[in-house]
C-alpha cells in the first residue's frame, strides 16, 4: 500500500512506495492502491503527462512547419529572433544525431530505384 502525504487542505499531495525519509509514520497515511483518492491523484498526473506529450508533438509539427516555410523561401531563418534560431538549430542537430543512431529497417535510401 502506498504512503500518502496530504497538503494543508487534506488533499493527497504525494504518493510514496516507502515511508519518505524524515517523515514520521503518523504524518503519512497508507491507502490501498485502488483507493479513489489514490486513483484520482494518479489520474491527474496521467492527464498532465498526456498534455506534456501533446505539447511535445506540437513542437515537432511547428519545427516541420518552419522547415517548410524556409525551404519555400516564405521566411528566412534570420527573420526569427536569435534565441529562436539557436533553439531550432539545437533541436535540429539533436534530431539529426538521434536519426544517425536509429535502426534503419529499410536501408538508408541509397539503393532506391527511381
Amino acid at each position: 500500500m502506498p504512503y500518502v502525504l496530504r497538503n494543508a487542505d487534506g488533499l493527497v499531495a504525494s504518493l510514496h512506495r516507502d515511508l519518505p525519509p524524515g517523515i514520521a509514520p503518523e504524518q503519512a497515511e497508507q491507502l490501498p492502491a485502488d483507493h479513489p483518492e489514490v486513483l484520482a491523484f494518479l489520474g491527474t498526473r496521467a492527464e498532465q503527462q498526456r498534455f506534456a506529450s501533446l505539447d511535445a508533438e506540437l513542437v515537432r509539427v511547428l519545427e516541420d512547419l518552419i522547415d517548410v516555410l524556409i525551404v519555400r523561401n516564405v521566411i528566412r531563418i534570420t527573420d526569427l529572433p536569435p534565441e529562436a534560431q539557436q533553439k531550432l538549430c539545437d533541436r535540429k542537430e539533436f534530431r539529426d544525431r538521434l536519426q544517425q543512431h536509429a535502426l534503419k529497417l529499410f536501408g538508408d535510401g541509397s539503393d532506391r530505384v527511381i
